[in-house]
């Protein structure tokens, strides 16, 4: 039975849900033509009536019963973009078992309770859409469901964070060092008060579990993508990376090979040829190799709330389309296979080491026999800065592969010699 009307709870009225708010009913009329039916938004669930907001909303729509909308059998959409795990988790709960098609921004959920929702919505007949979840208005999800659904995927590899791209992007182009570029996006709003999610590579773990799981058809949790930060970035990496051919970015990794996956979010050196090297500001990529495509590349603006409504509304149209037509729809499942994924003490990679040692013969020596006693295989050594009054020069040491075991170890046990004065720095190594 066809329909003439799409109905939508909006659970949320922030950046972002005001973003679709607006969206929806201008472009009412072409959203109309291209799903055949008209869409309305029947009701907004906000915190507080009173607050003031970036666009007019007629008030009978807005609510603070989450039952009025969740509840309200006229609904067959949740747009769900309060954020947060809870009590995000808990809405959608009851919109599916309500019966209701949902959409949702929300990575944390989806990275967490993704499989669980996804299994619910398909006892009770309706689907999960979650686009806006990782790449904002990247369109990554869809591709990886769909358009790349006869590969095989090999690895993939993303820069799925606007905050940290624009303050690395900030400390490589412009020399500026770490808290300024900070203070910088958080003055922008790009970044918020608290940066610790963004900043300690959380986000983009969150995200990488969802498209990982995506990509490998494997469960693959949060809690199993280890991240690491940018914080002990400085300007003097980024010159030396720069000189040595590399940029520097917080790259999201994972690759599956003979059932055993790598996930893992962590600042890299990236070949300068590599387009993943040219990706700036706030924009997202997603790099994925599949047996059948080969290398392909999604680059955008991401984060916002223009391109993430963006993502949103697209999901509602995709549900909205088959409802009008009364095309029944099945969620897929996700991930639920079993997939082991390898710890990062065992993962190998090439490493940029910076030293700072005393300036006396037998340094050198001293060094490579710790490296030597670890199966650690030195591609280079270049002694960049002398500091005559301290008695002290930098070295900036690049290894061949290596175990990230031995390399810790290595590194503990450097910092244990008495001619090695700090261990200024270490990264890995994206070849």
């Amino acid at each position: 039975m066809t329909r003439d009307t799409i109905r939508i709870g909006l659970l949320g009225l922030g950046t972002v849900g005001s973003g679709v708010a607006r969206i929806l009913p201008q472009k009412a009329d072409s959203l109309s033509a291209t799903i055949g039916a008209r869409l309305k938004v029947e009701r907004i669930l906000v915190r507080d009536l009173r607050k003031p907001r970036p666009i007019e909303v007629p008030s009978e729509l807005l609510t603070t019963d989450p039952a009025a909308v969740l509840d309200d059998p006229s609904i067959d959409i949740i747009v769900e973009v309060v954020g947060g795990e809870q009590p995000a988790l808990d809405f959608l709960r009851r919109a599916i078992e309500n019966g209701k098609h949902v959409v949702t921004a929300n990575k944390v959920v989806m990275a967490r309770h993704g499989a669980e929702l996804m299994a619910l919505a398909r006892q009770k007949g309706v689907d999960v859409l979650y686009e806006a979840s990782v790449g904002g208005g990247l369109p990554i999800i869809a591709v990886l469901k769909h358009d790349l659904a006869a590969n095989e995927i090999r690895w993939l590899k993303a820069i799925i964070n606007g905050t940290t791209n624009y303050i690395l992007t900030r400390m490589d182009r412009d020399g500026v060092e770490y808290a300024q570029a900070l203070a910088e996006a958080q003055q922008l709003g790009y970044a918020e008060p608290d940066p610790a999610d963004d900043v300690e590579g959380r986000d983009a773990a969150f995200k990488l579990a969802i498209l990982a799981s995506l990509a490998f058809r494997s469960r693959i949790p949060p809690e199993a993508v280890y991240h690491e930060g940018i914080t002990r970035l400085t300007v003097r990496d980024f010159r030396y990376a720069r000189e040595l051919g590399y940029a520097i970015k917080l790259l999201a990794i994972a690759r599956c090979s003979n059932g055993i996956a790598e996930a893992r979010v962590h600042p890299c050196l990236v070949p300068l040829h590599r387009m993943l090297a040219q990706v700036r500001g706030v924009f997202y990529a997603v790099e994925v190799e599949g047996d059948l495509v080969g290398r392909v590349l999604f680059y955008g603006q991401g984060a916002g709330a223009l391109p993430t409504s963006s993502a949103i509304v697209a999901d509602v149209l995709e549900l909205a389309r088959d409802i009008a037509r009364g095309v029944p729809r099945e969620c897929p499942e996700l991930g639920l296979n079993h997939l082991e994924v390898r710890p990062i003490h065992e993962v190998q990679s090439r490493y940029y080491i910076r030293l700072e040692v005393a300036d006396r013969p037998g340094v050198l020596a001293q060094i490579a026999g710790v490296f030597g006693q670890h199966y650690i295989s030195i591609a280079s050594v270049i002694q960049k800065e002398a500091h005559e009054d301290a008695l002290t020069a930098e070295l900036v040491i690049m290894t061949h592969r290596a175990n990230e075991a031995a390399v810790q170890a290595a590194l503990r046990e450097l910092g244990r010699l008495p001619v090695v004065r700090e261990i200024g720095n270490w990264i890995r190594v994206d070849d």
